[in-house]
């Protein structure tokens, strides 16, 4: 699977585009695109490369990683999965983002494809494993590309740290049990794509991160 990456709004947030090859079939995670020019720079990309977009996925619904799924959504005739843990945060995202002093104007988020942890979605022929990792929010989830090695963790799991519990919903306890229990668990070798920073992997963060273990 090819993964591009862009690093995207205020709080550099990580958008990934899943494709395979000019002119196959694409789904987005966690569009954070805050503004027309950041919307452009990804249309382009798959403009350019003929990709046909299938589905919008989101970890959490964080005003910093969907500001963008109902543009998608609307744009491309598809369809944005997420919790049903998480539906209130979607539909408050303005007042999310304005609690961070950040004036993002956008339609609230209805999310009508709920996703529960073992749902199975298909893209180009490679399954995506949904895996439930709350805590950081109510609804938070990864989703794991057994073929392709690597696995989304949204702001559950970052390089060497986890996601902050501070905001509503949010439960550290909770966190850390999931992430050991929906994300340790994976093959060591597997690349994790975290919600903002650096990638790294399962086997290191096992080893090497002391948010899980202190």
């Amino acid at each position: 699977m090819n993964i591009s990456v862009f690093i995207v709004n205020h709080v550099q947030e990580n958008c990934y585009l899943l494709w395979n090859g000019r002119g196959s079939d694409a789904m987005i995670i966690d569009p954070g695109m805050c503004d027309a020019r950041e919307r452009e720079v990804v249309d382009r990309f798959m403009a350019d490369n003929e990709l046909t977009l299938k589905g919008v996925l989101l970890t959490h619904q964080h005003f910093d990683h969907i500001l963008s799924a109902g543009y998608l959504a609307g744009k491309y005739g598809v369809e944005v999965m997420a919790s049903t843990a998480d539906n209130v945060l979607g539909e408050h995202v303005e007042q999310q983002a304005a609690q961070f002093g950040l004036p993002y104007r956008c339609e609230p988020l209805r999310v009508k494809h709920h996703l529960n942890g073992g749902d199975m979605i298909e893209l180009n022929g490679e399954k995506i494993e949904v895996i439930e990792v709350p805590g950081h929010s109510p609804g938070g989830l990864a989703f794991y590309l057994a073929d392709s090695g690597c696995v989304f963790t949204g702001d559950s799991l970052f390089r060497f740290s986890i996601g902050r519990t501070d905001l509503p919903g949010g439960n550290g306890l909770q966190l850390i049990e999931s992430v050991k229990a929906g994300l340790l668990t994976l093959p060591p070798d597997t690349v994790a794509y975290c919600g903002h920073g650096e990638a790294t992997e399962i086997g290191e963060e096992k080893r090497m991160n002391g948010f899980l273990f202190s």
